[in-house]
């Protein structure tokens, strides 16, 4: 069976990497999500997927140059699908706090050797202090975050998420000791994924929005799809 993960919490449906999103994704049965991480100015996990804040809240900056009390009062409901209420960037701690999913793939974005460790350490204690520790998987494109993870973190589950063929994606998330292998879904052969599920990857293939290319990845045998529409994706894969 493909699960279906809801790709910043419903993006196609609800404002991105929002509570609102998240609970969108869950009020659609859809119990596993991805979402992205940054580090506020004073080392607090956001859920934001740009580095910026311009795209989402139309405000100038970075997120590393605001503190949390700040960056939790910004509407993030900008160029997203119509909504009614602001929607603040969250704190990553609020999420799990608020939203009982099955599993999160948290990406973190590529990062210094030193901003690498600080997050994947919060992420390990965050997870820990909230015995959320079996239900998450750090993912990253970033050598340098998973090199991290793989030395700082070693029990928290590891994810390559890989956007190009131009290196072999299967030995390099074998390298970093990787569960899972996020793979960009043209990327996605069955010679591929049959490889990469041989060797013991669960692969989740992104970003997957046409019920008949959902159909087709289901057909092929993904484990998971990562979704901007998860209402869509379960009514469109419910009846398998």
């Amino acid at each position: 069976m493909t699960l279906i993960y809801g790709h910043r919490g419903a993006k196609g449906e609800a404002p991105e990497n929002t509570l609102a999103s998240f609970k969108h994704c869950l009020d659609h049965g859809v119990r596993r999500c991805e979402l992205d991480l940054h580090l506020s100015r004073d080392g607090e996990l956001m859920v934001i997927h740009d580095p910026t804040l311009k795209r989402t809240t139309g405000r100038g900056g970075k997120v590393v140059e605001h503190d949390a009390q700040a960056l939790v009062t910004y509407d993030a409901r900008k160029g997203g699908p119509g909504w009614v209420s602001p929607c603040p960037i969250p704190q990553l701690e609020e999420l799990f706090q608020e939203c009982a999913f099955d599993h999160w793939q948290l990406e973190v974005k590529s990062a210094s050797r030193t901003r690498a460790a600080t997050t994947v350490l919060a992420i390990r204690e965050l997870a820990q202090r909230m015995n959320l520790l079996d239900k998450v998987t750090i993912t990253s494109s970033s050598r340098e975050v998973l090199r991290a993870a793989l030395e700082l973190t070693p029990d928290v589950a590891r994810g390559l998420v890989a956007e190009y063929a131009w290196l072999d994606p299967i030995k390099v998330a074998q390298s970093y000791g990787c569960e899972m292998l996020a793979l960009n879904w043209t990327l996605c052969t069955p010679e591929r994924l049959l490889k990469a599920q041989r060797q013991g990857l669960h692969v989740s293939v992104w970003t997957v929005n046409e019920p008949a290319l959902m159909r087709r990845l289901a057909d092929f045998g993904v484990d998971s799809l990562i979704t901007d529409f998860p209402g869509l994706a379960s009514a469109t894969l419910g009846n398998r």
